[in-house]
């Protein structure tokens, strides 16, 4: 089915409407097992009832968390609505349960305590991580030209839901990322003189045919090795891989003695606490952040306990012996 004519056609769809690879990835996984769940039934020959099956299944039988049954059906959505130009109308399928858990977050001790244990590419990463507020997708697809040293500011391009947003950048980061991109221009050029540079946004190659040379375009971050790229074919050379850094972290925390479930995201969850905890308004956090909604940034308020600035417990209020 990989290659079948119509889920290529799918695939072209997606790309026409100038939708990120990792949509396009995720799209078709789901397209793809809502297929096999119906026997390899074209889609064609289905519709509403079954879409409503396949999802009521990853609720009832897969017991999928809530985001994941959303994230097929805007697949199936997809689907049916821009490739076959069919209308689903109301579904009624059983929605996954909606699990409220808190994030884990870390104190600045625990923080410096798995920092210490980093050195080098890695450990500027994770504190890139934790002080901008940065997914790990988002830290390693940095080019140089995302980073404002004047103003301290990093531009995250093309992030969750296809926004960009600009966030903040640690003073302290300015010589080890200068130190970086001195290092990645380098590889660039060793590239250039292969004919060769850094993986480019589609078909940005052919308007700019030399903007592989510019070192604005390159990675803070490269890859040691080179491959082939994921929509043209074309050798070149892409961004870290994010499991590179999650197993030095992995191991950093276990070094660190820190006893908590820690994963890249961690520190994310920990530059959105600390900065509430700091007194910084809750609608600065949501913007550095880059959610939609205020409600997905105020999670972080009941990490810390307190669901309004200033609010604490009325018992502190008073002076008991």
């Amino acid at each position: 089915m990989a290659g079948s004519p119509f889920i290529e056609s799918v695939r072209s769809e997606i790309r026409l409407r100038g939708y990120s690879l990792r949509t396009e990835k995720t799209y078709i996984y789901w397209i793809k097992q809502f297929i096999y769940f119906h026997g390899k039934r074209h889609p064609c020959e289905m519709g509403a009832e079954e879409v409503k099956s396949f999802l009521s299944w990853l609720s009832v039988t897969r017991h999928v968390a809530v985001n994941t049954q959303k994230v097929a059906l805007n697949a199936l959505v997809f689907l049916y609505h821009k490739v076959l130009n069919q209308e689903l109308g109301e579904l009624g399928f059983q929605p996954a349960r909606k699990q409220q858990r808190l994030p884990v977050v870390l104190t600045t001790e625990e923080v410096f305590k798995i920092i210490e244990q980093l050195s080098d590419r890695n450990r500027l990463i994770i504190q890139m991580l934790y002080g901008s507020g940065l997914r790990i997708s988002e830290c390693l697809r940095l080019r140089i030209q995302d980073i404002c040293f004047s103003s301290l500011a990093v531009t995250v391009k093309d992030g969750k839901g296809n926004k960009d947003r600009v966030t903040l950048l640690s003073k302290q980061l300015v010589p080890a990322l200068e130190e970086m991109i001195k290092v990645a221009i380098d590889v660039q050029k060793q590239d250039n003189a292969n004919g060769i540079g850094p993986s480019l946004p589609y078909a940005l190659g052919r308007k700019y045919p030399n903007a592989f040379k510019t070192p604005g375009w390159m990675y803070i971050f490269p890859s040691s090795t080179l491959c082939p790229h994921p929509l043209t074919g074309e050798v070149c050379r892409h961004h870290l891989h994010d499991s590179v850094v999650r197993k030095a972290l992995q191991t950093a925390v276990r070094d660190s003695g820190v006893r908590k479930k820690i994963s890249c995201h961690t520190f994310r969850h920990s530059f959105a606490t600390h900065l509430l905890q700091s007194g910084c308004d809750i609608r600065t956090v949501q913007e550095l952040l880059g959610h939609n909604d205020v409600s997905t940034t105020q999670i972080y308020t009941h990490v810390i306990g307190q669901h309004y600035a200033g609010t604490t417990s009325p018992l502190d209020r008073l002076h008991l012996c």
